[in-house]
């Protein structure tokens, strides 16, 4: 319970409103007002999380590539990777935000060096085929046997 006249503080309300939405019938109305004060506050997971509710919609947010690439790019500088990987596919379809394939790559880069292992396979990709980067097929062979050994599916 949030009382009156109390600040508190971004990472409680991000955690409360992860709980709102993952309730059996979730509250996405107070999810949503506890992820904007926590945004409004600089917790850039909460950031994070607006975005990739822009990205596909719900009854609270309606689809928006545009709000949720400007998420993404906030959340990506507080090198969350989860909105490096979203960025850099935001980049490369050019979904949301003019397309550009090196920019694609160095979040993809970002995202794999922050932990998200499936972006692993999305930098071998890159340099594999020349996106974004120079073709480097066996820089590329280095990145898919990392994601091979951590148990991501590389074909």
């Amino acid at each position: 319970m949030i009382k009156k006249g109390i600040k508190t503080p971004a990472k409680h309300l991000y955690d409360l409103a992860l709980k709102a939405a993952s309730r059996k019938h979730p509250d996405l109305a107070r999810a949503s007002a506890l992820l904007e004060e926590a945004h409004d506050q600089g917790d850039r997971r909460a950031t994070y999380a607006m975005a990739t509710w822009y990205l596909f919609g719900n009854e609270v947010y309606p689809k928006n590539l545009r709000k949720a690439v400007q998420l993404l790019k906030l959340a990506a500088m507080a090198d969350i990777a989860s909105a490096h990987f979203d960025l850099a596919v935001s980049y490369e379809t050019g979904q949301g935000i003019k397309k550009n394939e090196q920019a694609a790559y160095r979040h993809f880069l970002a995202a794999a060096l922050n932990g998200d292992n499936e972006s692993l396979t999305e930098v071998g990709r890159c340099l594999y085929y020349g996106i974004g980067i120079a073709r480097d097929r066996k820089a590329a062979e280095v990145w898919f046997r990392r994601a091979e050994a951590l148990g991501v599916d590389v074909r």
